[in-house]
């Protein structure tokens, strides 16, 4: 699978950058961060609370064939400029990672294509290069990938 969202880490810092070029024009690719319906569709996980202003807060969860719990994330909106930027933080429950903190910026680079710059800053650089370890760079791709597909459908 062609990896089409670069992630790249520089040797010693606790930071790192993540971007994408989507087929998509800029307004549908802030529409699948901030529109429940497209988040869940492309994430796998349920909007729980989406409060897509300044100072609000968001919670994502997925749950199992049985109703358990399997995954649950979490932050506070800091900034929020439609079709241009969100600043949140983002933890993952239960899994012993701390906060990290993220700037999204939206550009469009025609009207049918646009581009997701994201800085990820995490609180050390051991758990940088944790998420890392774990293949987070595969991760992003593929849920970028899918975010591609589902929003490609709503052109």
């Amino acid at each position: 699978m062609e990896r089409k969202t670069q992630v790249t880490a520089e040797s010693g810092k606790q930071d790192l950058v993540i971007t994408r070029e989507f087929d998509l024009p800029l307004e549908l690719l802030f529409q699948a961060y901030v529109d429940p319906e497209i988040l869940e569709e492309w994430m796998g996980s349920k909007a729980v609370k989406l409060e897509n202003k300044k100072h609000g807060s968001y919670r994502l969860e997925k749950r199992d064939d049985k109703g358990n719990i399997v995954f649950q994330a979490n932050g506070t909106i800091h900034d929020f400029i439609p079709n241009q930027k969100i600043i949140r933080t983002f933890e993952m429950d239960g899994t012993g990672f701390g906060v990290s903190l993220e700037f999204l910026e939206f550009e469009k680079l025609t009207d049918e294509t646009s581009k997701l710059n994201m800085h990820v800053v995490y609180r050390s650089l051991a758990e940088r290069d944790q998420y890392i370890k774990i293949g987070m760079d595969k991760g992003v791709n593929m849920a970028h990938n899918q975010l591609q597909k589902v929003v490609e459908k709503r052109k």
